[in-house]
Parts: C-alpha cells; structure tokens; sequence
C-alpha cells in the first residue's frame, strides 16, 4: 500500500492532540521531524513523546558498555501532529496544486506542497 502522507523529513510540526504542558503532556510543542514512517503512520519528532528506556550494561568487542536509564523520543501518530506555517509559524492544514515543469525537452506535472492558511509554498 503507498501511502503519501503530508508531513516529510526535515518539516516544523506542532502537537495538536495528547495531554496539555501543563499537566506534562506534549500539546503545543513544536519540533522538527527526525524520521518518517509511512507504513506505520507515525513520525519521529525532535523532543517530543520523550519515553525512558532502560539499558543494560553488555559487553563489547573493545570493551565493556555502560547500562543505565535513558531517554529517547517516540514515534507519534501523523494525525497527531500539523505542519507549521513557515510564514506566520501557526499550524496549517497541507495542500498541494500541480505544476508542469519542462525538463530537458520533455513537460513533466509536479505536485507542490502549498499551506491551507496563507497560500505559500512550503
């Protein structure tokens, strides 16, 4: 199944559901977005949906490694997070208008990414 989702590596999102900061949740945070995955629906976002491993200590080939608690970032589902205007810095809804493009003597149609809220490019 190809799923095209709206949100791509590298973009400023913004947590749109979840518990409120103050109650030590992640609604309102923003954070860029480390890593996507698409066959899952669910992104990875810098700071956010920070969770508490614990590792243990091993051995390795040059040594011994140190165990301990660690805490890393989640993936979080895509329908939790919004693209951020880059322009404004609000959320925004994505769209996406076609353009033709001519390239080395053939015309080709690309997709562009647009924001629902002011109408740029992203």
């Amino acid at each position: 199944m190809a799923n095209k989702l709206k949100i791509k590596k590298g973009d400023l999102v913004q947590v749109i559901s979840g518990a409120r900061q103050a109650r030590g949740g992640d609604r309102g945070k923003q954070g860029k977005v480390l890593e996507v995955y698409p066959e899952r629906n669910r992104v990875l976002v810098e700071g956010i949906n920070r969770v508490t491993k614990h590792k243990k200590a091993g051995q390795t080939a040059n040594g011994a490694t140190a165990g301990g608690i660690e805490v890393v970032e989640a993936p979080i589902h895509v329908s939790n997070v919004m693209l951020v205007d880059p322009k404004d810095k609000k959320p925004t809804r994505v769209g996406y208008r076609e353009e033709v493009v001519e390239r080395d003597g053939r015309q080709k149609t690309v997709r562009i990414r647009i924001s629902r809220r002011t109408g740029e490019d992203i």
